[in-house]
């Protein structure tokens, strides 16, 4: 799979930043995160201007000194873009249309147009859709023309009916309507989740800031073929596949979309149903940039978000991911277990795998059985459905003998009892 839109034209931008705190390295980690989220965008960063305000100004974000210096800058580097790194309100969106020529965006816009790139199934770009229809809803003041290809004209207005109303009543009806399909969608993933609820299968979700190395180490440890590139939100439908561990027992294994700081709440709501599946996990795997200067705040960001979705009691394996490239100053700071890793060492797969048994086994309860040589069936499903660790033949018996793991809920148990030892 080829990098979506790498051969389109690239749309130039300057960026805006307006530091409201003390932290210096925060606020210029943001920015960089901003000039990620552009490349990923496919646009490409002119210049980077900043301010430092008590407070965002309510009418414009940055000052009127700032906002003629902009102009200036429009004057000799002609962007196609000027993006702010935080959510304008409507009224600062509309001011600053006003006072300058090149199209207006903030970090969220820039957010759901990555989305909407990235979205490959009906069920993402019906979410896409949803949270931008619902940040456009309070910003249609002043949009112009702009909002024409949304509805309105001929046989949509009422009588007396303005254009903004009916922008309004348009978007709203497809609001709806979008939410009815998604809740047919998740209907049908809820009922996926039950049956493999009832077939009793451990479920494990890869969980990360974006880029965190997620859908790599997805793939090593399953075999898939996920999308995997250096860009922010590479990944966005959830995929669910087979991971045998070393004790040939099968779990499936999920791979989410990337959390991000100041994730768009509308972009939460919207995508609520596809993150149900991290609530759902027996494990959770919190893959961490190790490499990144800021791991620390990413990490953070989320453990608030797995709050959020109360999933703070699923156990975690903390994975400290791309141990070759390590900030100097990392060190782990997991109140969970933890291994310090680069996906692409198969040595570390495999510890990790281990790992993971361990984490099942600790979810188990043991079994020692003898199983008359008539019982193959049974056999069979020990050997796929269980952690077998030893399977001894006894001739005169003509019995086999086995010990292993199996999940406490597990019907198979019931099958058990009648040969325990």
């Amino acid at each position: 799979m080829v990098p979506y839109l790498q051969n389109a034209e690239k749309e130039t931008a300057i960026l805006i930043g307006c530091q409201t705190v003390e932290d210096d390295a925060r606020f210029h980690y943001s920015l960089e995160e901003l000039a990620s989220l552009t490349h990923t965008a496919n646009g490409e960063v002119l210049l980077t201007v900043t301010q430092k305000r008590e407070r965002i100004h309510p009418a414009t974000y940055i000052g009127k000194g700032k906002i003629e210096e902009l102009q200036n800058l429009e004057a000799e580097l002609e962007p196609d873009l000027i993006i702010f790194n935080d959510e304008l309100s409507p009224s600062q969106i509309r001011n600053l249309s006003n006072q300058l020529e090149a199209r207006i965006i903030d970090r969220t816009q820039l957010i759901l147009d990555i989305f909407a790139q990235r979205a490959r199934s009906r069920e993402g770009q019906l979410q896409v859709e949803l949270a931008q229809l619902q940040y456009m809803l309070p910003r249609l003041v002043g949009q112009g023309t702009a909002l024409s290809r949304l509805g309105g004209g001929i046989g949509t207005r009422g009588p007396g009916e303005t254009k903004l109303e009916s922008d309004r009543r348009h978007i709203r009806g497809k609001i709806d309507e979008i939410k009815s399909q998604l809740r047919v969608i998740a209907d049908h993933r809820d009922r996926y989740r039950e049956r493999r609820k009832r077939n009793k299968a451990f479920q494990i979700a890869l969980v990360g800031y974006t880029n965190a190395g997620k859908s790599t180490l997805f793939n090593r440890l399953t075999e898939a073929a996920a999308f995997e590139e250096n860009l922010l939100f590479a990944t966005l439908d959830p995929l669910t596949r087979k991971a045998i561990l070393p004790s040939g027992f099968t779990v499936l294994m999920t791979d989410t979309v990337g959390f991000i700081q100041d994730l768009p709440t509308s972009l939460i709501a919207a995508f609520r149903s596809t993150l149900e599946e991290v609530k759902e996990a027996d494990l959770l795997l919190h893959v961490v940039d190790s490499s990144n200067p800021d791991y620390f705040n990413h990490q953070t960001t989320v453990e608030n978000l797995l709050q959020d979705l109360e999933a703070t009691s699923i156990p975690m394996l903390t994975l400290y991911n791309k141990k070759d490239r390590k900030h100097a100053d990392f060190l782990p700071t997991s109140k969970d277990q933890s291994l310090l890793i680069s996906a692409y060492d198969q040595g570390d797969v495999e510890t990790i795998l281990e790992t993971i048994e361990q984490s099942v086994i600790s979810e188990m309860a043991s079994y020692h059985v003898s199983l008359p040589s008539t019982e193959g069936r049974l056999l069979a499903q020990l050997k796929n459905e269980t952690i077998l660790r030893t399977l001894v033949f006894n001739e005169e018996s003509e019995c086999y003998e086995c010990r292993g793991f199996c999940l406490t809920n597990h019907p198979i148990r019931g099958l058990l009892e009648k040969f325990t030892i």
